[in-house]
């Protein structure tokens, strides 16, 4: 028990909180598609458990193969950093070499599971775990890698509704662009912290290429982008009343996280990055989910 604990915290097991909710959106919109779709193709799905659980397996194989790889690639960076020096490689709690193993092991269970649950799934997963491991390599050499991360957890709404329908769909790609840009802006907050760290050993990011001023105007925008895309998608799908009482929450998590994380300071950026994200997801998924439900009876 206490080995999986490690590997829990190597992998920070508790953010899977952020993009596991958009999955389970786009999996629930994948099952009553024809309520949202205009494809006249698209049947009603039943619920399986097997399928389900196979949709959560998979978030849960990808995401840790691409944070373990993340903790594997950048452990130099992390021992020199007063910050992340207490992560485990660094640490001395977990060796190089078994992250490394850990993360084979996930990517040999992301793509076993993803066989199980459709063709398309199963030939697109090396491109989703392509996409998800080169986030770890983008912070040496260009300022938008936190793009590149956005990019890797909009998977999952997209997937999710893959899963269910074997169809790509605009209403499961609204969601996808919502958690990219919702990401990107987040992550750049999270990014503060390093600003000059990030200048002193060549790394990139948007506070250490814009200073942290222009950085959080530039997060700003991004959430703004992602408020955009989950307006639309309201419209787009028809969505009810529970749709957007979640909305009103989502955006207020936006608003409330620029409120606390200023310029000069970032005492409550964890704050901001855990507890303000947290409850956008969470919540926003929950009154969805109502909504689809309500909607299906």
């Amino acid at each position: 028990m206490n080995l999986v604990k490690k590997y829990a915290s190597l992998v920070k097991f508790s953010h899977t909180i952020f993009a596991l909710p958009f999955a389970i959106i786009g999996f629930f919109i994948g099952l009553y598609a024809p309520s949202f779709s205009s494809d006249t193709t698209l049947q009603r799905g039943t619920f399986s458990p097997k399928l389900f659980s196979l949709v959560v397996l998979c978030m849960v194989f990808a995401r840790s193969a691409a944070m373990a790889f993340n903790r594997y690639l950048d452990s130099s960076f992390d021992a020199k950093n007063p910050r992340t020096a207490i992560r485990e490689i660094p640490a001395g709690i977990i060796s190089k070499q078994s992250a490394l193993r850990f993360v084979v092991l996930n990517c040999l269970l992301f793509i076993a599971s993803s066989y199980f649950i459709n063709s398309i799934c199963f030939y697109l997963s090396p491109v989703a775990l392509l996409v998800v491991l080169f986030y770890s390599y983008t912070k040496r050499f260009t300022a938008l890698c936190h793009l590149v991360l956005g990019i890797g957890l909009s998977l999952a709404p997209i997937g999710a509704y893959l899963a269910v329908t074997g169809k790509f769909d605009l209403l499961p790609l609204l969601f996808s662009f919502t958690v990219l840009f919702w990401v990107s802006g987040f992550d750049i907050i999270y990014a503060l912290q390093d600003e000059q760290f990030d200048k002193e050993n060549q790394l990139y990011s948007m506070p250490a290429a814009l200073g942290k001023k222009k950085a959080l105007t530039v997060s700003e925008y991004l959430h703004l982008f992602s408020a955009a895309c989950i307006l639309f998608a309201g419209i787009y799908g028809h969505f009810g009343w529970f749709f957007w009482i979640g909305v009103a929450v989502f955006i207020g998590m936006l608003l409330y996280q620029h409120s606390i994380v200023k310029p000069n300071d970032l005492s409550k950026v964890n704050i901001a990055f855990m507890t303000a994200n947290g409850i956008a997801s969470v919540v926003f998924a929950v009154f969805v989910l109502l909504d689809i439900f309500l909607r299906s009876k």
